[in-house]
């Protein structure tokens, strides 16, 4: 009799342990896929002009978004991956409707020297726009966007584009996130007293957990390979 109870409760947490893989799979299909879709959207705030002239940029970002959203649908039963699919397709529907447009204008763009070039946007700006979305943060760092509803969504989203892409920034890059961090910090301050769920604000602390020595040691790292290329 004892061992068949040691038999089912093992048998029990086997269960309980592949629920739970399969939570967080869902989770993490559902993330990126958010992620995506809030690139996506976030692309109708820019102007045609300045999609136009960032569309390498653009395009690079998505792709990354893209890869991610894909790869974590592979991993979800068949029963689910339908709904997911459909958020992807619809997404990347949007994105080749900005697509075309942006492309066909390139095609058309005269070479002639004395007419006007679209102005690229800054390394700042392109760096902004990697973390936060495209058009959202200007020079003015204003987070007054961010509410008690989607602060969450800005800080994870700021998380996963920050772990995509910190091999490729600079030391100055890091001066300029830990900037932006800042003031979202203290624009999420400001949302605390308008009503931020006590759930959301401790997802928040969470990601703010492990970004806090991921930022220090990838900016020490930044250094020191600058400090080496300098040398060579």
């Amino acid at each position: 009799m004892k061992k068949n109870v040691l038999k089912f409760g093992l048998f029990l947490m086997i269960l309980v342990g592949m629920g739970s893989c399969k939570n967080k799979e869902r989770d993490l299909a559902d993330q990126r896929i958010s992620e995506l879709e809030t690139y996506v959207d976030s692309l109708k705030t820019v102007s045609a002009e300045d999609r136009q002239a960032n569309w390498d940029r653009i395009s690079e970002d998505f792709e990354i978004k893209k890869t991610n959203a894909n790869d974590a649908l592979s991993s979800l039963d068949e029963d689910v991956k339908p709904t997911s699919q459909a958020k992807i397709d619809a997404s990347n529907a949007k994105y080749d409707e900005y697509k075309v447009i942006a492309l066909t204008n390139l095609e058309a763009e005269p070479v002639l020297d004395n007419i006007a070039q679209p102005v690229k946007a800054s390394p700042s700006q392109v760096l902004r726009d990697r973390l936060f979305g495209a058009g959202k943060i200007g020079n003015d760092m204003s987070f007054a966007w961010v509410n008690k509803d989607n602060i969450l969504s800005v800080y994870d989203n700021f998380y996963q584009s920050y772990k995509d892409n910190k091999a490729n920034f600079t030391r100055e890059d890091y001066d300029e996130i830990k900037l932006m961090y800042e003031a979202l910090d203290s624009r999420k301050n400001t949302v605390e007293k308008e009503g931020l769920s006590s759930e959301d604000n401790g997802k928040i602390a969470s990601i703010k957990f492990k970004l806090a020595p991921m930022f220090k040691a990838n900016r020490i790292g930044a250094k020191s390979r600058e400090n080496q290329e300098a040398k060579e």
